[in-house]
């Protein structure tokens, strides 16, 4: 049987799966959106996983302060990536293969910190995007990989 942190992972890696997916849309601005509901459905589930009250307003801010705590370079990659798909022909394959890495590794730091928040009795309401900057781009760092190599470390300090 899986412990709790497993069966995190798991939920983490298919939705990384789907962001990934996501992000390969080729309409530019809708792959974000949708990346952005992958994001929210993947924390909604791991709220039901760690018993833990889930709000779509509070995590949407939540997840929004993050992904602009890689601001420029991650921020910049991601619509960039998705502007570029109104190129024709060039700017749709550059923006196809730039959005769907962001994509993906976006989603994986997002779940890797919320995990590791949820890991250590925390919630939404106490969650501090700014507390865990450095771990999310640590995170998306890593994630920019095809699968992230996940470690079985559970550093619950957040």
């Amino acid at each position: 049987m899986l412990d709790q942190y497993a069966k995190a992972k798991l939920v983490i890696n298919k939705y990384v799966g789907w962001s990934v997916g996501a992000g390969a849309i080729p309409v530019p601005f809708l792959d974000l959106v949708t990346v952005t509901g992958v994001q929210l459905k993947m924390l909604n589930e791991l709220a039901k996983l760690y018993d833990v009250a889930f709000s779509e307003n509070r995590v949407k801010s939540l997840v929004a302060s993050l992904v602009g705590s890689i601001v420029p370079t991650g921020l910049a990659w991601g619509v960039g990536g998705s502007l570029l798909k109104s190129i024709p022909f060039i700017g749709t394959i550059a923006g196809t293969i730039a959005m769907p890495a962001f994509a993906g590794a976006a989603t994986y730091a997002v779940g890797k910190v919320f995990v590791q928040h949820f890991e250590s009795g925390g919630t939404f309401l106490d969650f501090d995007p700014e507390a865990v900057k450095e771990h999310f781009k640590q995170y998306f760092e890593a994630g920019k990989g095809s699968m992230p190599k996940d470690s079985d470390k559970r550093t619950a300090t957040v």
